[in-house]
């Protein structure tokens, strides 16, 4: 947690206004304040869509809206905890774009694809470790990865597709998503943080 980047999270609008009153009381006793222009508030649950009242700090209005980026995680008010992966899928490919369009024909097949595995998978699957992810979601994000083979290849059988990622070791996106919350699992585990043990259980 950094001081530009804290959260709260409260089960009610009440309570949402009580951590910001205190939250706004301690930080008068280090002479600074919350700056509700670049604040935001987003609502999950039952009643995610039902109008709230104003949440204010130092007495300016936190606006409620519907989605708001968190350390590059872009949150979506819903019925349930949602993220949304689309800007993910967006910076892959100005990512690839941009390594394929330099050096698509000046270097080995090999060199791209290790390019691919460090420039842009990273980003395509950045917050995938902690932020649930459905079949659907994980059906887009291996579209994205067949459309960059597509840009490389053109067009190609599932078969292909598949022959392909074998060789240049290109995890499906299933797989990949699997084995990064793994590893995230795994490092909490190991952390001496008493909560990051107990979360682990789960």
């Amino acid at each position: 947690m950094y001081a530009d980047d804290v959260i709260l999270l409260a089960p009610s609008v009440h309570g949402l206004q009580s951590l910001l009153d205190i939250c706004d009381l301690e930080l008068s006793f280090l002479d600074m304040s919350v700056n509700a222009k670049k604040s935001a508030c987003i609502r999950f649950g039952r009643n995610h869509s039902r109008v709230c009242d104003n949440m204010v700090v130092a007495g300016n209005v936190v606006n409620w809206v519907t989605s708001a980026r968190y350390l590059g995680v872009h949150l979506e008010s819903s019925v349930v905890f949602k993220t949304s992966f689309a800007a993910n899928k967006a910076a892959c490919y100005r990512a690839f774009n941009g390594i394929f369009g330099k050096i698509s024909s000046n270097t080995s097949e090999e060199v791209l694809f290790e390019l691919i595995k460090t420039k842009c998978l990273p980003v395509i699957y950045y917050g995938t470790e902690a932020c649930p992810t459905n079949s659907s979601s994980k059906h887009s994000f291996q579209f994205t990865i067949n459309r960059v083979l597509f840009e490389i290849f053109g067009v190609l059988s599932k078969d292909s597709i598949s022959d392909i990622c074998y060789y240049f070791g290109l995890l499906s996106a299933d797989e990949a998503i699997c084995v990064r919350q793994d590893r995230f699992r795994n490092r909490y585990s190991a952390s001496e943080n008493c909560i990051c043990c107990v979360l682990s259980k789960y």
